[in-house]
C-alpha cells in the first residue's frame, strides 16, 4: 500500500507559527510519526509539501497511477482551491482531508471547504495526531478493497 501525504501552504513554519493554535510540533516532526506509524501497518508514505497551488496540483495527477490513497491537508487552499479540488476528483483515490485546528471552532471563513465534497473524509482538531488518525483511516480503507 503507497499512500502520498501532501502538505500545503505555510505547514513548513509548524512549530514556530500560531503554536496556541497549531502546536509545537514541527513537520519534519510529523513525517517522522507519520513514518513509524506506516511502517507498522506496513504502508509505505511520501511526504510531499508546497506553498504552490500548482505544484500541489501536479502531485495530485502524478500520484494516479502510483499512489493507492492520498492524505491532504490543503491549509488555505481548502477554503478557495477548486484547482486542488478538481484533480482530488479527477484521480478518484480515496483521500482523507486533515486539519491539525478545528476549523469549525474558528473563523467564519474557514468553515466552508471546496475540497470536502470530493474527499472521502475529514479528521480535524487533533493537532499533529490528525495525520496519524488519517493514516489509520487511510489503512482501513485500502484494506476494505
Amino acid at each position: 500500500m503507497r499512500v502520498l501525504v501532501i502538505h500545503g501552504p505555510n505547514l513548513n513554519l509548524l512549530g514556530t507559527r500560531e503554536p496556541e493554535v497549531y502546536g509545537n510540533v514541527t513537520l519534519s516532526e510529523i513525517n517522522e510519526r507519520l513514518q513509524e506509524r506506516a511502517q507498522e501497518l506496513g504502508i509505505q508514505i511520501e511526504a510531499f509539501h508546497s506553498n504552490h497551488e500548482g505544484e500541489i496540483v501536479d502531485k495530485i495527477a502524478e500520484a494516479a497511477s502510483t499512489t493507492d490513497a492520498i492524505i491532504i491537508n490543503p491549509a488555505a487552499y481548502t477554503h478557495t482551491s477548486v484547482a486542488i479540488r478538481d484533480a482530488i476528483s479527477a484521480v478518484a483515490l480515496p483521500t482523507v482531508e486533515v486539519h491539525l485546528s478545528n476549523t469549525q471552532a474558528r473563523e467564519k471563513f474557514r468553515h466552508t471547504s471546496v475540497i470536502a465534497p470530493v474527499v472521502t473524509g475529514q479528521i480535524a482538531g487533533f493537532g499533529a495526531d490528525s495525520y496519524l488518525l488519517a493514516l489509520q483511516a487511510v489503512a482501513l480503507l485500502l484494506d476494505r478493497k
